[in-house]
């Protein structure tokens, strides 16, 4: 895994053996692998845990979005503490009491807060919330920075919003990213990954664009180096 990789992969799969190829494919392009409830809700920590067996020294982003009661999502967070992953998320729309249960119940791991999911599209936002995804996207970024949180989930296209309102001290991690031969899938706010980085991003969540190009080898490696 290069250090300078910007990468994480979502492994989009909920098989140990699809995943493990998958990492297998792309260890020279991706820092971070990125197992979310697909994943976690069919294999769990046995397959956490597999995985990290498979391939020592791994870097581990748990995407669980996280998101109860402060007192539940504590309990949650301290049922994974033992997987020693880098990165796990909650929703920001838990409030900030929240967001610091989690960081207090794993210590050793990166907290995440998750702004507005990048499938919402700036009607859904209006609807839902009456507020443009720019602004839902602060107002929640604020909560989660209230309480603690060291790193936030994003679309592009807030990214540099972001990152004038809040410095650059925060890490700011965003999915919805596409190139010129990507298909948007079910994500309404996307951007190319070098614009991405030139807003600002710290590190670029790519899954479908990768993990069902027919070499996502070949596809990881071009975003690796799109990005450097």
């Amino acid at each position: 895994m290069p250090s300078d990789s910007r990468i994480i992969l979502a492994l989009d799969s909920n098989e140990i053996e699809r995943c493990a190829e998958l990492i297998q494919a792309t260890l020279d392009s991706v820092a971070i692998y990125k197992l979310g409830l697909e994943f976690y809700l069919k294999q769990g920590a046995a397959g956490v845990v597999e995985l990290q067996r498979r391939n020592p020294g791994m870097r581990i982003f748990l995407d669980l979005k996280l998101h109860d009661i402060p007192n539940t999502v504590a309990g949650a967070a301290r049922s994974i503490a033992g997987l020693s992953p880098e990165i796990v998320t909650v929703h920001a729309s838990g409030g900030a009491e929240m967001v610091k249960a989690a960081i207090d119940a794993l210590p050793e791991t990166k907290v995440a807060a998750v702004t507005a999911l990048t499938s919402l599209s700036e009607n859904q936002t209006e609807i839902l919330f009456q507020k443009s995804p720019s602004e839902l996207v602060l107002l929640l970024a604020a909560q989660a920075l209230a309480g603690g949180a060291p790193a936030l989930v994003a679309s592009p296209l807030e990214i540099e919003l972001l990152r004038k309102s809040f410095g650059s001290a925060l890490i700011l991690i965003t999915p919805g990213i596409r190139d010129q031969t990507s298909v948007a899938d079910d994500q309404n706010r996307t951007l190319s990954a070098p614009a991405a980085i030139a807003a600002g991003a710290d590190f670029l969540v790519i899954g479908r664009p990768i993990t069902a190009a027919p070499d996502p080898a070949v596809a990881a490696a071009n975003f690796y180096n799109a990005t450097r």
